[in-house]
């Protein structure tokens, strides 16, 4: 079995196969594999999506598909958020992890532009909310179950929520509308 460095300039390490089966999810183990340095970004707009507590990697990896579909800039996951280098968020992502520029964050204060959270029943609907809005924009995202915390709300110069007929969206589909309604398509 061979395991080779992204431009290590090796051509590769022979491993037990019992070993490489152990960092594959698949049920066919892989014959090659090859490892890369985390590619982590500063997060920079005009328009960012934060994630906040978002725990679930597929939902992560989803949100990173949409944002590369609609043109964000960069995806930012504040704390809580599962690692979108995960087997899980990088099958969901369909590789735009490998295209979006992701950050982590700490706090708000590290997020570019006019800070819009996205929450479920309050605030301005969505669309006149993005009308609204400056140039420069980060839309906060926070898990399906809490949502934002009330001080990454209180700090957010907007706050958004889509119109909808039932309890609630999945976060990654949320994340997805409100990307379609920031990307200015008709």
């Amino acid at each position: 079995m061979l395991v080779a460095a992204a431009d290590s300039g090796l051509d590769g390490d022979e491993v037990e196969p019992a070993l490489l089966e152990t960092v594959s999810g698949l049920g066919s183990g892989s014959r090659q594999i090859g490892v890369y340095e985390l590619r982590w970004s500063a997060p920079r707009g005009p328009l960012c999506v934060a994630l906040w507590g978002v725990g679930d990697p597929g939902n992560v990896g989803t949100i990173l598909r949409s944002a590369l579909a609609f043109g964000a800039d960069s995806v930012a996951l504040g704390p809580g958020c599962a690692d979108p280098f995960g087997p899980k968020a990088v099958r969901a992502s369909m590789g735009a992890l490998f295209e979006m520029p992701v950050a982590r964050v700490t706090g708000v204060d590290e997020l570019p532009g006019e800070l819009t959270a996205l929450v479920t029943r309050a605030g301005e609907p969505l669309a006149a909310g993005v009308a609204a809005a400056g140039a420069e924009l980060t839309m906060l995202v926070g898990a399906e179950r809490d949502g934002l915390p009330a001080d990454v709300v209180a700090a957010c110069a907007r706050v958004v929520h889509i119109p909808i007929a039932t309890e609630s969206l999945n976060v990654a589909m949320a994340a997805t509308i409100a990307l379609y309604e920031l990307s200015g398509r008709p």
